[in-house]
């Protein structure tokens, strides 16, 4: 069904996905968000429950108390690396794109969604969770593939994020995401050129028993 061409292009895709924290003044079409948005709804989830609820972030009053958030959060952060080497290289990094993205998504994860009628969760209920997980890795592929960035936020407090949005009591924060075009192309991951952390061979994280 896919030949040798796509299958190469595939894993150039894979190796060009990128965390994105520096994004230009272009805006991103709502044909591109909505396609977006359907090519995470393609994700596996268990009992096909398809857990995943997306929230897009419009007010500019939410996004800036979100940058103010997390700020903080990444000020406390900072704390761990007091007196190490790395604590000035860790002040250095931008951390995220929330007052320049064009777009901010918030992804949850309904814990108690009724598709799927618990089918797959009665001992790993955290597999609800998975699945929005890939939900999140269809879109950031889908992005990726249309030169669209997106970036991670993982700095900030859910339940602080949560009450924020005013979502219901049994979503779970996922993931807060920036989304639009970077400010400029790399074939490198930016943590590997700021010298952060370099990707390591990935048969030392494989194991037989």
């Amino acid at each position: 069904m896919f030949d040798a061409e796509f299958a190469a292009g595939f894993t150039q895709l894979l190796r060009w996905r990128r965390d994105v924290r520096h994004f230009d003044c272009r805006t991103v079409a709502e044909e591109d968000m909505r396609a977006l948005l359907a090519c995470a709804s393609f994700a596996p989830s268990v009992g096909n429950a398809q857990p995943w609820r997306f929230v897009r972030l419009r007010s500019p009053g939410i996004r800036d108390a979100l940058a103010a958030h997390v700020d903080t959060q990444g000020a406390r952060a900072a704390e761990r690396y007091a007196g190490q080497a790395r604590y000035d290289h860790y002040v250095s990094l931008k951390l995220h794109g929330l007052r320049e993205a064009p777009e901010l998504l918030a992804v949850f994860c309904d814990e108690r969604t009724g598709a799927g009628h618990g089918l797959g969760i009665a001992t790993m209920p955290e597999m609800l969770r998975y699945s929005c997980v890939l939900a999140i890795h269809n879109l950031w592929l889908a992005a990726r593939l249309r030169g669209i960035g997106l970036g991670w936020v993982s700095i900030l407090d859910p339940r602080t994020v949560q009450a924020l949005l005013d979502v219901p009591a049994e979503w779970s924060l996922i993931a807060l995401l920036c989304i639009g075009y970077p400010a400029e192309e790399s074939d490198t991951p930016e943590l590997e050129r700021r010298g952060w952390q370099s990707r390591e061979p990935w048969n030392d994280r494989v194991f037989e028993r």
